[in-house]
Parts: C-alpha cells; sequence; structure tokens
C-alpha cells in the first residue's frame, strides 16, 4: 500500500492537550507493540499463545502493570457480545479513544429503517437491474467481519420486490471467519433463498442465481495492494466467467474438497455454466453491480478494478471488453480516495484521533507493519483516512509481504519490523511509535496450530530486543493486541479436532513495561474497558491529559 501524496496537515488550531500534571513522561520514546491476533485463554493445547515457549511475554503479563480490554462486540463497536472482534475496528478504537458504530451495525441499523433502500444509489442500482442484470459479490458467510450473509438476502429480496427480474450473486468463500469448511452450509441457505425468491416470481419469469465463487484468499479479497493477480483472477471471474466450469457452486465446492484438503478460503475460482457450457453471470454494459462487503480493507481494490476509469493494475480487457456497469459498495471504503464513488451506508465518521492531536502539539512519531497489515497502523489507526495527517511530524513505513502461504514462513516479517523499528527507535528523531506484528492473525488464520506457535516464539524473541533498546532509550514500551485469534487453534467434539481459523471472542492483553516505574501510577482498569481506553493511556504516559470525550485511561496517578 502507497501513501498517497500529502496535502494540507488535517489538525485544526483549534486541537490541543494539556499537560499531564502528575506525568510529564518519560525522556525517551513511548513505544506501543500490536500483537495482531494474540488474545488471552485458558492454557491448553490448542492455545497456541500459551503453547509456545514465550519468557518475555510471561514476564510481561505477571508485571503489576498488566491487565485485559475487551476487544469484541459493543466494546468495538459491534452489534452484540456474539460478534467477534477484527483488525478494522480494532485499530480504530485504538487511534480513535473512543467506540464508533462499526459496519455491521451501521448496516443492521440502515436496512432495519429502510434507510438503505430510499438512498438514490439503491434506486439507481435497481433501475439498472430492472433493464439488465443485477449482481451481488461479497463474503459469503455469517462471520460479521467483512459482510453478513443476512445483508445480501434482505438485498436480494428486496430487488425483487423492487421488479428486479434477473439477478446473480458471486460468491467468495470464507472459511476464515468462520468454520475452515463451512461453504457448503452457507450455499445451501443461499440456494433456498434463491429458491423462494424466483418461485415467489415465476409468473414475471424471475430468474435469480449463484453466478461465480471462489477462495477469499485466492481471488478479489485482496488488501494493500499486496497481491493484484489475486484480485484480477478475481475481476476475470466474476465479470468474464474465466474459472473452472461447474453446474452449480456446491458442485464446485464437493469436487475441490474431494481434491484437496484446502480450507474454503483457499479453494480455486469457479464458475456456473448451463448445459451448454456457457456461463450464466458475466457482466455487460448496463448491468449494475452492489459489492455488500462493509469492511473496506479488502473491498478497496477490488472496487477500483470496476469503476476507475483509469485503472492499470492489469488489463481488464485482457479477456472481453471492460462492461460500463454502476457498480456500488455498501459502504465508502476509503473516504479520502473517495472508492467507490457511490455507496449504499454511510461509514463512520471518525475525527479527532490519536495521531491528530499529537501532530497538533508537534510530537513526532512513526507507525510501521509489512504489507498485510500495514494500513492498520495507518488507514484504520487513523480513523479511516489515507496519507499523512502532517507528513512533517510523521514516519510510515512498509516492510513488503511476501505472496506466499503464511504457515509456511510463520515469522512472516516480524523479525525485519523489529530491525527496522529499533533504526527508528534509535534515531532520537521520534517520541511515539507503533507496530503491528501480523503472524499471531495471519499464521493464526491457517489454522495450523504448530506453525502458529513458532509465529509466536518469534514475536517473543523480537519482543526481547524491542524491550531491551526501550529500555536503554530511557522509553516505556506498551503492549497489547487488536483480537483474539492464536489463542484458541481448534475445538474439540467426540476427540475429533476442528481447526478453528476464525477470530475469537477473547480479550486481549494490556501491558505497560517501563522500566523507570517506582508506583509513580498504576492500573486502574475502568468497568468494561476496551481497546479505546488505549488512546488516552497513550496520551497520560507521553505527559498530557486526554481530550474530552475519549474513553478513559488504563492507568491512574
Amino acid at each position: 500500500m502507497t501513501v498517497p501524496p500529502a496535502g494540507t496537515p488535517v489538525p485544526a488550531p483549534a486541537l490541543g492537550l494539556e499537560p499531564n500534571p502528575a506525568f510529564g513522561g518519560r525522556p525517551g520514546p513511548l513505544l506501543l507493540v500490536i500483537a495482531d491476533g494474540v488474545g488471552i485463554a485458558p492454557p491448553g493445547p490448542s492455545n497456541a499463545v500459551t503453547e509456545a515457549s514465550t519468557p518475555t511475554l510471561d514476564a510481561l503479563l505477571a508485571s503489576p502493570l498488566s491487565t485485559s480490554l475487551l476487544a469484541h462486540g459493543p466494546a468495538v463497536g459491534l452489534p452484540s457480545d456474539d460478534d467477534m472482534g477484527n483488525s478494522e475496528v480494532g485499530h480504530n478504537a485504538l487511534g480513535a479513544g473512543r467506540v464508533f458504530a462499526q459496519g455491521a451495525k451501521l448496516v443492521n441499523h440502515a436496512l432495519a429503517s429502510g434507510a438503505l433502500y430510499a438512498t438514490d444509489v439503491w434506486r439507481t442500482a435497481i433501475e439498472h437491474g430492472r433493464e439488465h442484470t443485477l449482481h451481488f459479490l461479497g463474503l459469503h458467510s455469517d462471520g460479521n467481519v467483512h459482510s453478513h450473509n443476512d445483508h445480501l438476502y434482505q438485498m436480494l429480496e428486496r430487488a425483487a420486490e423492487d421488479g428486479v427480474t434477473r439477478a446473480r450473486v458471486h460468491v467468495l468463500l470464507d472459511g476464515r471467519d468462520v468454520p475452515a469448511r463451512s461453504a457448503l452450509d452457507y450455499l445451501a441457505q443461499t440456494e433456498q433463498v434463491l429458491q423462494k425468491i424466483n418461485e415467489h416470481g415465476a409468473a414475471r419469469s424471475v430468474d435469480f442465481r449463484i453466478a461465480s465463487g471462489g477462495g477469499r484468499m485466492t481471488i478479489t479479497m485482496d488488501r494493500y495492494g499486496a497481491d493484484w493477480p489475486m484480485v484480477q483472477r478475481g475481476y476475470e471471474c466474476h465479470t468474464h466467467g474465466v474459472g473452472r466450469p461447474f453446474t452449480s457452486a456446491a458442485e464446485a465446492v464437493e469436487t475441490m474438497y474431494a481434491e484437496s484438503d484446502l480450507g474454503d478460503q483457499y479453494l480455486a475460482s469457479f464458475v456456473i455454466v448451463d448445459d451448454a457450457g456457457v456461463p450464466v453471470g458475466t457482466m455487460h454494459d448496463g448491468d449494475a453491480v452492489v459489492l455488500y462487503n462493509f469492511r473496506g480493507d479488502r473491498a478497496i481494490e477490488i472496487s477500483q478494478a470496476y469503476e476507475d476509469p483509469d485503472f492499470s493494475r492489469f488489463d481488464r480487457d485482457a479477456v472481453a471488453p471492460h462492461p460500463q456497469v454502476f457498480f456500488c459498495g455498501m459502504l465508502q471504503y476509503d473516504g479520502d480516495a473517495l472508492v467507490p464513488k457511490h455507496y449504499l451506508v454511510n461509514p463512520p465518521v471518525i475525527e479527532r484521533t490519536i495521531s491528530e492531536y499529537l501532530c497538533a502539539e508537534g510530537v513526532r512519531s512513526f507507525a510501521i507493519s509489512e504489507t498485510q497489515k500495514y494500513g492498520h497502523v495507518t488507514y484504520f489507526w487513523n480513523g479511516n483516512r489515507s496519507g499523512y495527517i502532517d507528513p512533517s511530524l510523521e514516519t510510515y513505513v512498509e516492510i513488503p509481504s511476501d505472496n506466499v502461504p503464511f504457515d509456511t514462513t510463520p515469522a512472516m516479517k516480524v523479525r525485519e519490523i523489529t530491525d527496522r523499528t529499533i533504526e527508528l527507535l534509535r534515531s532520537g528523531e521520534f517520541r511515539f511509535g507503533r507496530l503491528n506484528f501480523p503472524s499471531g492473525d495471519m499464521v493464526g488464520h491457517t489454522g495450523h496450530l504448530h506453525a502458529t506457535i513458532e509465529a509466536m516464539e518469534v514475536i517473543d524473541e523480537c519482543m526481547a530486543r524491542l524491550i531491551a533498546v526501550v529500555d536503554a532509550l530511557g522509553g516505556i514500551l506498551v503492549y497489547t493486541a487488536d483480537h483474539g485469534n492464536a489463542d484458541i487453534m481448534f475445538t474439540e467434539t467426540d476427540g475429533v479436532r476442528v481447526p478453528k481459523t476464525s477470530h475469537t471472542l477473547n480479550p486481549v492483553p494490556f501491558v505497560v513495561h517501563d522500566a523507570a516505574w517506582h508506583g509513580e501510577y498504576r492500573i486502574a482498569r475502568p468497568d468494561g474497558a476496551g481497546l479505546a481506553n488505549v488512546a488516552a493511556t497513550l496520551l497520560e504516559l507521553l505527559g498530557f491529559r486526554p481530550p474530552a470525550g475519549y474513553e478513559p485511561a488504563v492507568i491512574a496517578f
């Protein structure tokens, strides 16, 4: 992901912080380490976090400045306690210092109130659908991290009521936020919904069906520019019918299950064909395409592929001419780049992030991760804002990720992130830095226990190095996570282990490591404290009072 050219700094003159009279900060830098996907769960054979040899992390968690924070459900702006946290909402909360209603909650309200159907965007999509074909594209599950099938079903039913007679669904198989091989259950539910719609509209020759699909980590849902060929495969599959042909999505999944032990997320692209072998759902001029994912990071690139008139990441005309379709997203996934131009639900407006305040105070900072999580400590952290807030005060560093299965390289780029972070800390230029170690989440999503254990051990090794440098510089290190994942790697029923590739509902660690600490402050975790309480804590440790409206700090003086 390339940071767009920076414009005028965002912080308004009115933004300002008062000094903390009880604590002026340490002379050295404050470093925030976000161990992505590392939650807190009871020890056991399925917990890669506790199964790993992690003496450094163990010592941190045993310190008097250690507690836990909520990272799921209402604590991060999601509808209920049954909703697992994710990196988007987690980093939004970490950077904003407050809880904002997030994607799923916003969409639920827009659908329940009917506000979504009252938008000009929905009406335009319907007009195109009445004359041509209405396509729905998105992650096909109820994981509620990127999408929810209930949203798809409600829109399909409403489209039929609004006069659309031909609709096609392009399914991205999950197996990541839900069980690894659960696609057939979701497909059966969707086929039942489509059958009911078709039967109810038989007099009007209503024809709604699944047209194409593939695993979310194989096609379409790339992020941060890590793998544009993945987006191209998805674009050509959904648009031009390029993929392995099958008579139904269930047949496609059953066949690929029999051929390998791959989970849903890694299955190849497929297209549904008629009796003559012709794809049933290619896209043409005048069609409408609704991307029903509500989370932004893995929706931006495919949105650009459909709507950007100057798109050049791959040749959209390589298979057939790029069709002129009306494209819209569930939300606007990038408010700065205005991607997509048309969307059904207004995204959360997140302002007064901690970065805006620090820039207003002239505090120099850095943010670093590898490509897979780079946008988490920049874009999501800054309230879904692309680019720098103030390029004269901020440095963003992206370590390129490798395009390989992450269980084959459990260390990912954790050591490289650490090396570069140490350089930044030792430069003496920065008072605050934040980094994301991606491997607890990315390797955890593969469902491979031993690889995730190895990933945790590399994180521990690198944490020891960072602590030593921060101590030598007279600074403070804060350790936390954005959600759980590696803490439950499998479930077991009747002695049969089933890999768990999704996030967990568990809390995450929060630890302050301060070698100069002599009781000046203590952990004072407010009731229901979650990730949104971190920003105020960081400001307190930097010697500032948190601004009005921020969730209270996790420490007290």
